[in-house]
C-alpha cells in the first residue's frame, strides 16, 4: 500500500526539498513514522515527547481533516495526506 505525503514548503528544508514522500502503512501515524525513519530530523516538528501530533498542526486525508484521532486514522493505498498548521488566534 502506497500513501503520498505531501510535505509543506516549511518541512521541506528537513527533507533534502522533497516535495511528496512515498509512505507505506495502514494508518496516518504508520506513515508519518515512515516519513521519520527517513528524515529524522522532521520527528521534533512533528511529535510530542510522547509520540503525539504537535498542537498547530493538522493531518488531512484527500483534502478532509483527519481530526480527531489523526493518527490512528486509517488510510488506504492511493490517498493523500497533507501536512498544515491550523492558524489560531483570540
Amino acid at each position: 500500500m502506497t500513501v503520498k505525503i505531501n510535505i509543506p514548503p516549511f518541512f521541506q528544508h528537513l527533507t533534502g526539498s522533497v516535495k511528496i514522500f512515498e509512505a507505506g502503512g495502514s494508518t496516518v501515524g504508520e506513515c508519518l513514522n515512515e516519513l521519520v525513519r527517513q528524515y529524522p530530523e522532521i520527528k521534533s516538528k512533528l511529535f510530542t515527547r510522547n509520540g503525539r501530533l504537535l498542537k498547530g498542526l493538522n493531518v488531512f486525508i484527500n483534502g478532509e481533516s483527519a481530526y480527531p484521532g489523526e493518527l490512528a486514522r486509517p488510510v488506504r493505498d492511493g490517498d493523500k495526506l497533507h501536512i498544515t498548521y491550523v492558524m489560531v488566534g483570540g
